[in-house]
């Protein structure tokens, strides 16, 4: 492994809290974090806080604000997603190394990298200047992967300690490798789980098969009735409120390198791409609302056969939603739908998850254009402007509670492995990370 600078040191210190929110047994990693990362802003001369909430503590640090400065908001998450399956991995998921030019851990790059990048950002602009050219609050929640439940009352518990007049985020992507990437709108998200019970308990199938009603191949059908061949959702309603494309994304859209359908065949390594028709890939994922099974199961799952009628059967689904679908309507059209569906012979049970609202904004803003230049800035390359497939349901929160709008400064690349094994955040892409909070302080505070 290459030497690591201390810079790295850091982030490999941060990475290597299993910091899963969750998971409750990992409750204590991720309050470690947290402190951990408390003790890092008040050795940089921030004043740090730690507030406790329901779940997961919440970190917030500022530095001196001064009359008539703009002031600048900086937000991540510190938990991470499970690991599971662990024996996927090439290396221990919480013992960073690197490889081929990449950071290979667990929060790499989903938040981690982009986080500490921000964090060593400002305190290389401390060290060399010894004063910043903005009011900065940092705001680092530990529950981003659990839906933020806690963050949106703290926003509103906390209104004028979190004032400001910008957000910037950077837990989104880039394009492909080296391009700059601005992104100015994201999916929402709703989800769900559904459970479809038949008998008291597991039965013979070969004495009571084709007595009673299967829930797992009730389970099958139900997912089934959820698109028409073509990948389009046939949840009645479900589009009546999409906003439609407009002709300049579209054009705009189809020059942006490293989304073209062949890249995303590349990425994915499926064998052929499949969606809603009449779109690209890019605008499927970016500006199209999807319908998608997340875990399903029943029955019998170990090696060799078991003739089982299973009791129920279980699946977990997630809608990605655009401007302007409302997660809480479109959930209740789901469960009006799946009940409608529902095989005969079976209840079902509808459980509600977590949801946020999709988000939107204008790239060329006076703020999106300074972040644009400090993006050039940071990778000395112009940059291109998309919106995001994935979500972050407390951005529109941080509009609605805070009334600012929010940069999305994209540092993580399409083959990082979010969520997956072997999740990995490329050395240049941090380095840069650090350039640009230097460079975007610098442009927003013009």
């Amino acid at each position: 492994m290459p030497p690591v600078t201390p810079e790295l040191e850091d982030l490999f210190s941060f990475l290597r809290f299993a910091s899963i929110s969750t998971d409750s047994a990992h409750a204590g990693e991720v309050r470690s974090c947290a402190e951990w990362l408390l003790k890092k802003l008040n050795g940089m001369g921030l004043e740090a806080s730690l507030h406790e909430t329901a779940r997961h503590p919440i970190v917030v640090a500022k530095n001196q604000h001064v009359e008539g400065r703009r002031t600048v908001l900086i937000y991540g998450h510190y938990d991470v997603q499970p690991v599971d399956p662990l024996n996927l991995w090439n290396t221990s998921p919480f013992e960073p190394v690197i490889r081929d030019g990449r950071i290979w851990a667990r929060g790499a790059t989903d938040n981690k990298g982009q986080m500490m990048a921000h964090v060593l950002g400002v305190e290389k602009t401390l060290r060399e200047k010894g004063e910043l050219p903005v009011n900065l609050t940092f705001l680092f929640e530990g529950e981003e992967e659990i839906g933020s439940p806690n963050l949106a009352p703290f926003l509103i518990q906390n209104s004028e300690l979190l004032k400001c007049d910008v957000v910037a985020v950077s837990d989104t992507g880039m394009v492909a490798p080296g391009v700059p990437t601005l992104g100015y709108g994201l999916r929402g998200i709703a989800c769900c789980e559904v459970i479809l019970r038949g008998p008291k308990g597991d039965l013979h199938s070969g004495l009571f098969g084709g007595a009673v009603a299967n829930p797992a191949t009730g389970i099958a059908r139900l997912v089934a009735s959820l698109h028409d061949v073509a990948g389009r959702v046939t949840v009645e309603g479900f589009y009546d409120q999409v906003r439609a494309l407009e002709p300049w994304e579209r054009e705009m859209w189809a020059k942006v390198p490293g989304v073209s359908d062949q890249d995303f065949l590349t990425v994915t390594g499926s064998p052929t791409l499949f969606g809603e028709s009449g779109y690209s890939s890019a605008e499927r994922t970016w500006a199209r609302p999807t319908a998608e099974v997340n875990g399903i199961g029943s029955g019998y799952q170990g090696e060799g056969s078991k003739t089982v009628l299973p009791a129920e059967a279980f699946v977990k689904l997630s809608f990605r939603l655009v401007p302007d679908q409302d997660p809480k309507d479109i959930l209740e059209k789901v469960r009006q739908h799946l009940e409608l569906n529902c095989p005969p012979g079976l209840t079902l049970e509808f459980m509600p998850g977590h949801d946020g609202k999709p988000y939107a904004a204008d790239p060329n803003s006076d703020l999106g254009k300074a972040a644009q230049r400090a993006l050039k800035v940071a990778f000395n390359a112009e940059p291109v402007l998309i919106r995001e497939g994935g979500s972050i349901p407390i951005v529109q929160a941080f509009r609605d509670l805070l009334g600012a709008d929010t940069l999305l400064l994209g540092l993580a690349l399409s083959d990082a492995q979010i969520h997956a094994p072997n999740e990995n955040f490329p050395v240049e892409n941090f380095e840069a990370g650090i350039r640009l909070n230097q460079a975007l302080l610098e442009e927003l505070a013009k």
